[in-house]
């Protein structure tokens, strides 16, 4: 009886002990979850706020797209290339060309514009959508955008062969898809793909009088753009654009750029040196060789001033 007594005793003892343990343990592990729910962060899948500085970047367009209420006006001005040196003061006093274009966000993620530029007295009209944008902790990692327009020769008809450049001749679109992240509080990439289209086939001159060759209605190209903030104020920019499309006669050049941005809450100034003249994003991507055949490098600069409302 007394060893069944100290038996059953000791049975108790073990499950007491055992009782003992595993509620140590359940403790210890929940004191071990919530420590690591303390040191992860919530998730906040809000818009992540400035992965670039402007809508534009040298001479593409950037994800961005301001606040709804947002009137921009942009400035963009291009001189002449390098290669003379001081007879045009590097550029400064060769024939430039200059976009002024007016943009605005009627609802939020959508912005309308419209601009006219100096080369080709062309018009343009455009869209801009942001379809996806990264959170900032967790949510897309990426932001997504879609960028649209439509552009108008408004050239005289004097300077095209005859019965040509009439009506929708003069009509040219651009498509643009792009992805970019921001990596860090300074680093910001950015990849794109591009579709652009011309009503009118170019006519290139040949060396035979009277007979041309004409250049592919379509063209492809990839872009690529990188900024690197070294202030609060101040960042570096890259943009490299290059052409996917091969051409007949005349294949498009790439365009190398790089310079300084400058931001506030409602300017950015960016000034740069690079190798497209033409601004209008699809007369840069399949005129760069007409435009700059070496190609060499010219100074361009971009102003844009928000407004909101």
């Amino acid at each position: 009886m007394k060893k069944l007594q100290l038996f059953s005793k000791a049975s108790q003892g073990a499950s007491v002990l055992l009782w003992i343990w595993t509620v140590a343990f359940l403790l210890i592990a929940g004191a071990v979850n919530a420590q690591e729910e303390e040191a992860a962060p919530e998730k906040d899948t809000r818009p992540i706020r400035n992965t670039f500085e402007s809508i534009w970047l040298i001479d593409n367009q950037t994800v961005m797209v301001p606040i709804k209420g947002t009137f921009e006006f942009d400035i963009q001005h291009r001189f002449g290339v390098l290669t003379n040196g001081y007879d045009d003061f590097w550029g400064l006093y060769a024939p430039s060309n200059i976009r002024i274009g007016l943009n605005y966000v009627p609802v939020e993620k959508l912005q309308l514009g419209f601009g006219f530029t100096k080369e080709r007295k062309t018009w343009d009209f455009n869209a801009k959508y942001a379809l996806f944008q990264q959170g900032r902790v967790g949510g897309w990692p990426v932001s997504v955008t879609y960028f649209v327009n439509a552009a108008f020769d408004t050239r005289d008809k004097s300077l095209f062969p005859k019965d040509t450049y009439e009506g929708s001749d003069r009509l040219s679109y651009f498509h643009q898809l792009m992805v970019a992240r921001k990596i860090s509080d300074k680093f910001s990439l950015q990849a794109s793909v591009s579709v652009s289209h011309f009503n009118f086939q170019e006519q290139v001159p040949t060396d035979v009088p009277e007979v041309t060759q004409k250049m592919n209605n379509d063209h492809l190209a990839l872009s690529f753009l990188g900024r690197y903030k070294i202030s609060s104020g101040m960042g570096i920019i890259v943009n490299y654009d290059l052409p996917m499309t091969s051409h007949e006669v005349n294949d498009p050049n790439p365009n190398l750029s790089f310079g300084l941005e400058i931001n506030s809450s409602s300017h950015a100034f960016q000034i740069f040196v690079g190798q497209n003249y033409n601004i209008v994003p699809q007369l840069n991507n399949m005129f760069n060789w007409a435009t700059n055949p070496e190609p060499d490098f010219l100074i361009g600069f971009n102003i844009t001033r928000l407004w909101n409302f």
